[in-house]
C-alpha cells in the first residue's frame, strides 16, 4: 500500500489552519499542523524526510516563516516549501524565493489553486523517504531491554514476570517499534494510534506514555527507550544511547614519579 503524502502545515490563524488541514485531509493527504515557527523547524530537524511539503505562513509566533525557510535551507533540507501569506508587495515575494521558498500564494486564495500548487510541488519533487526511512512493516514480536512482546498473543514479559497491557497500550507500543528511532508528534499519534483529529485537546498521549515508561523503564523519571522531544513528539529505542562519561582524573600523587 502506497504511504499518504504527509503535508506540514505552519499557519496560527485558527479559522484557515482548519480550512487548510480539512481540504488536505479531503484530498487523501497526511496533515500535521502546527501554529508558530520554532515547533514547525524542530519537527524538520528532528527528522528531515517526516514531511513531503510544508505549507508555511510568514507572520507567526516565536520565528517567522522568512526565519524558518531560510534555517531549513541553510541546513540543505530539500524539503519542498510553499508560503502561503497575507504579505503582497513584490519585495515580500522576492524576499520568500530568496529564503529558498518554492511557491509563493497570497492570502486570500483560491482552494483549487492551493491545491493545485500543492500536487505540482509533490510531483515536481519526490522526497527519498523511501530510501531514507523504508516504510514501517509489521511486527510480531520484539524484545529491549528486560522486556518480551508478542503482539499477536498479547503476551508481555518484563523481567521473567507477565505484564497485563490493554489493547490499546499495545497498539500504541507496537506504533513506535514500528517507527523506532523516528520523531513521531503527538498529532502523528492521534491519527495514526487513536484515529481522531490530531488537533484535539487531550492528554491520552501523556497518559499512556507514563504507563510505557512505569512498564518498561528502569526509571520512569529517566526513560531511555520512550523519550520526549519538548515541543517536537516522542522517540522509542530499542537500544538506549550511552553517552560515555570520562574517567576523573586522579588527584593522588603518583608513587613511581
Amino acid at each position: 500500500m502506497r504511504a499518504r503524502k504527509h503535508i506540514l502545515i505552519v499557519e496560527d490563524e485558527k479559522h484557515i489552519a482548519t480550512i487548510l488541514k480539512y481540504n488536505m485531509e479531503a484530498e487523501g493527504y497526511r496533515v500535521t499542523l502546527v501554529a508558530d515557527g520554532p515547533t514547525a523547524l524542530r519537527l524538520v530537524q528532528a527528522d528531515h524526510f517526516a514531511f513531503d511539503l510544508m505549507i508555511l505562513d510568514l507572520m507567526l509566533p516565536g520565528m517567522n516563516g522568512y526565519a524558518v525557510c531560510e534555517t531549513i535551507r541553510d541546513e540543505n533540507i530539500s524539503l519542498p516549501i510553499l508560503i502561503l501569506s497575507a504579505r503582497s508587495l513584490p519585495e515580500d515575494r522576492t524576499r520568500g524565493f530568496d529564503c529558498g521558498a518554492n511557491q509563493y500564494l497570497n492570502k486570500p486564495f483560491d482552494l483549487d489553486e492551493l491545491l493545485s500548487r500543492v500536487k505540482n510541488l509533490l510531483k515536481l519533487h519526490p522526497r527519498q523517504q523511501s530510501a531514507a526511512t523504508p516504510s514501517p512493516t509489521k511486527v510480531s514480536s520484539v524484545s529491549f531491554g528486560k522486556a518480551s512482546i508478542n503482539f499477536e498473543t498479547y503476551e508481555v514479559r518484563v523481567e521473567s514476570r507477565e505484564v497485563k497491557m490493554t489493547h490499546k497500550e499495545l497498539q500504541l507500543l507496537r506504533y513506535f517499534v514500528e517507527n523506532q528511532g523516528r520523531v513521531i508528534s503527538r498529532q502523528e499519534l492521534l491519527s495514526e494510534v487513536w484515529d481522531v483529529n490530531g488537533e484535539m485537546q487531550t492528554r491520552s498521549v501523556d497518559q499512556f506514555m507514563l504507563r510505557l515508561r512505569k512498564i518498561f523503564e528502569s526509571d520512569p523519571a529517566k526513560p531511555k527507550h520512550f523519550l520526549t522531544l519538548r515541543d517536537a513528539g516522542y522517540r522509542f529505542l530499542a537500544e538506549p544511547i550511552e553517552v560515555a562519561v570520562p574517567e576523573p582524573l586522579s588527584t593522588t600523587p603518583n608513587d613511581d614519579v
